[in-house]
């Protein structure tokens, strides 16, 4: 095994562009508030729709009609269908150079992904062909966790827990990168360097820093 740090991905909202964009974009069109889907979102995130779809405790009928009342319940109409429709982002090329390179460096590679058991492939592709690509990027990793396969989600510490048993390492030795603080936080408090990404540059900037690679070399 490298001595090398691992590093683990989120995909969605860091290999591929924020669903949340394609939500707040949706919202504005149908008037309806922004980040309503958030809010929606983390309103009982543990017993939600979209906890219980990301487990794969429900089928996608059952989420569509499940999102729709909680939906209701915050004085809005909207489907979960709607909402499933918008969630493939589209690929970042120059993450996927990077980890290309970091195989090529010899670092383990992992991916934690919350998913659901709609769509075509691991991240919930609209079309075949979009999964294609996506299964692409994909068999770069050494492991990869997916919450609708393992019935465990993020936050839960333990699905951390899997990707690390899944690559051979401590969580000491990984570095971790997500696009919400609230996935990152119990990555870090298991001992993994955290890094909350916002955007590609800035993610791809602080993986350097954490790697002590020189600027630039992403």
């Amino acid at each position: 095994m490298s001595d090398l740090p691992a590093v683990v991905f989120d995909f969605g909202g860091v290999i591929t562009s924020s669903p949340f964009e394609a939500f707040n974009r949706l919202e504005t069109e149908r008037g309806l508030p922004k980040d309503l889907v958030r809010r929606i979102n983390a309103t009982n995130p543990d017993g939600n729709a979209w906890a219980l779809f990301e487990r794969a405790e429900i089928d996608a009928e059952r989420f569509d009609s499940l999102f729709a009342e909680e939906a209701l319940a915050l004085g809005h109409e909207l489907r979960g269908a709607d909402v499933l429709a918008l969630l493939a982002g589209d690929i970042r090329p120059r993450m996927v150079a990077a980890i290309d390179l970091l195989k090529e460096r010899g670092h383990r590679l992992g991916c934690i992904t919350n998913n659901v058991p709609a769509g075509h492939g691991a991240q919930m592709s609209p079309t075949a062909e979009r999964a294609e690509a996506v299964a692409a990027v994909m068999a770069r990793f050494d492991h990869v966790v997916e919450s609708s396969k393992v019935g465990v989600r993020k936050p839960d510490p333990r699905i951390y827990t899997m990707a690390c048993t899944g690559l051979g390492v401590e969580p000491e030795q990984c570095v971790y990168l997500d696009d919400l603080g609230i996935n990152c936080k119990p990555a870090a408090a298991l001992g993994m360097r955290a890094i909350k990404v916002t955007g590609e540059e800035q993610a791809l900037r602080d993986l350097e820093q954490a790697l002590d690679l020189p600027p630039g070399t992403f």
